[in-house]
């Protein structure tokens, strides 16, 4: 198989040759340099890093390497260069989010473009249902017959998982890093509102440098119940505070996957989410904790922050005894790698 190298315009590598960042970004590009040896991050400088090595488009050996591509509106372009030094150049995309970000008709024709012309491995069955529906609507039919189109739970690491630990108060996360409107974070804002005059609840919200100096971000941080702060420095600090978190409360319209959620569940934080397609596709038939409306939202989670060991026996029952357990085994990040490398061979 050919070398591999991943293009993402807003990867970051400090001076000593790490990843930096804890975004879902920068968590996927780590993921991928240990997908295969040798690999390649595409960066302005050319030097030796920690299990990869950084280095320009321009400088890639065209008919040696294969570009996993993370923003599939540039595939066409990164095709342009590497063919420019080669006569063969591979290009596939990754596409970790939904598909529904762009509002202009020219960039969702450049998306679908780039879906047809280039192979494309998806982070969920459901994305890769959008990405296959994108390329129907806007291409003809003899190219949309011959998108080729694989995908895999992205999962996370089950051994990074820890013991849960009490807390004095119940904690309820925010479960997202950003305050965009498609998380609906002022309807979060208003059923934890409703709960925490019942119970008395801590509300935690690790958001993304840009969204902490919001307005809402800077108004919630005033309440002192809430803990508004930056992303966990490290992995394990990660995985602590799930550890300790009681529920979390899912309000946003779509998802491309749902990691945070799937990573939440696995450590035992029990998960209020919206009857959705993208929710159910990450739990088991029968789940409780689906609601349709705020009425709903607000019964559930006052439910689990006030009876949380009573929610977790309900959701081992409905999993075959565990819960954490099934979340484990249909999100395994394992499975993920094995499936890109799977496509990565038959592809190229």
């Amino acid at each position: 198989m050919r070398r591999v190298a991943i293009k993402w315009d807003q990867v970051t590598i400090d001076a000593d040759g790490h990843i930096a960042g804890h975004d879902a970004g920068a968590t996927l590009v780590r993921r991928l340099v240990r997908l295969t040896h040798n690999p390649i991050v595409i960066g302005p400088a050319t030097r030796r890093c920690d299990g990869f090595d950084e280095m320009p488009l321009a400088f890639l050996d065209t008919d040696a390497c294969v570009v996993i591509n993370m923003d599939v509106l540039d595939s066409t372009k990164i095709w342009r260069v590497l063919r420019e030094n080669g006569s063969h150049p591979a290009v596939m995309n990754f596409q970790w989010g939904p598909t529904t970000n762009y509002d202009e008709q020219v960039p969702q024709l450049i998306e679908a473009l780039s879906f047809a012309l280039f192979p494309t491995f998806a982070n969920s069955e459901r994305t890769a249902s959008a990405v296959r529906e994108v390329v129907r609507r806007w291409t003809v039919a003899d190219v949309a017959e011959k998108a080729r189109v694989g995908w895999a739970n992205l999962g996370f690491r089950v051994e990074h998982v820890l013991p849960r630990a009490a807390t004095e108060r119940p904690i309820v996360l925010y479960p997202a890093i950003y305050l965009s409107e498609r998380k609906r974070p002022r309807l979060f804002v208003e059923v934890v509102e409703k709960v925490h005059r019942k119970v008395p609840i801590r509300v935690a919200m690790r958001l993304h440098e840009s969204h902490l100096v919001s307005e809402l971000g800077m108004a919630l941080s005033g309440k002192d119940w809430f803990w508004v702060g930056p992303l966990t420095a490290t992995r394990v600090s990660y995985w602590e505070a799930l550890a300790s978190t009681t529920a979390f409360l899912a309000t946003a319209t779509e998802e491309s996957y749902g990691l945070e959620y799937v990573e939440a569940l696995a450590a035992g934080v029990i998960g209020v989410l919206p009857d959705t397609t993208w929710a159910r596709a990450l739990v088991p038939e029968g789940y409780p904790f689906l609601w349709k409306d705020a009425a709903q939202a607000e019964a559930m989670l006052l439910r689990a922050v006030s009876d949380p060991d009573g929610c977790r026996a309900e959701l081992d029952a409905i999993a075959g005894g565990d819960f954490a357990g099934w979340i484990a085994n249909k999100h395994n990040d394992d499975d993920f790698e094995q499936a890109m490398l799977a496509r990565l061979q038959e592809w190229f």
